[in-house]
């Protein structure tokens, strides 16, 4: 934001390491890690959605997986893999992570199987306040 930028102004540039919105970290292994505070630039533009029924909301976002019983809805030909944002029913975002198992599979899975492996949400703002940069 240009507040923002304003503020960086009065740094010294040898000082000033970075400036703006921290989408994720590199991993030792030299992955990179989306972090919550992507939610709000990557939600508008995701190809593929899960929306999540109001009893699993708290368990998402707690950092759990999403389970077949707990999936309200899935973007059709959602791959095995590809990753997703996670949606309420009210079409809130509340994070994103990975399709565990496709659409198609989606449908004749047992209730208690995993769906979408979780990867960060919401709930991480009050979780991790002192570490989340």
């Amino acid at each position: 934001s240009e507040k923002l930028l304003k503020l960086a102004a009065s740094v010294p540039r040898e000082s000033l390491v970075a400036l703006g919105t921290c989408f994720g970290k590199f991993t030792k292994s030299q992955k990179f890690r989306l972090s919550v505070t992507a939610l709000d630039f990557l939600a508008p533009y995701a190809k593929y959605k899960v929306w999540v029924k109001p009893g699993s909301e708290q368990s998402f976002l707690y950092g759990n997986h999403v389970l077949k019983s707990g999936l309200g809805r899935i973007t059709e030909n959602t791959a095995q893999y590809q990753g997703v944002v996670v949606y309420s029913m009210a079409d809130v975002p509340l994070g994103f992570g990975v399709a565990a198992k496709s659409t198609q599979e989606c449908r004749k899975v047992d209730p208690l199987a995993i769906v979408v492996f979780h990867q960060a949400d919401i709930g991480e703002y009050v979780r991790n306040e002192d570490t989340l940069t």
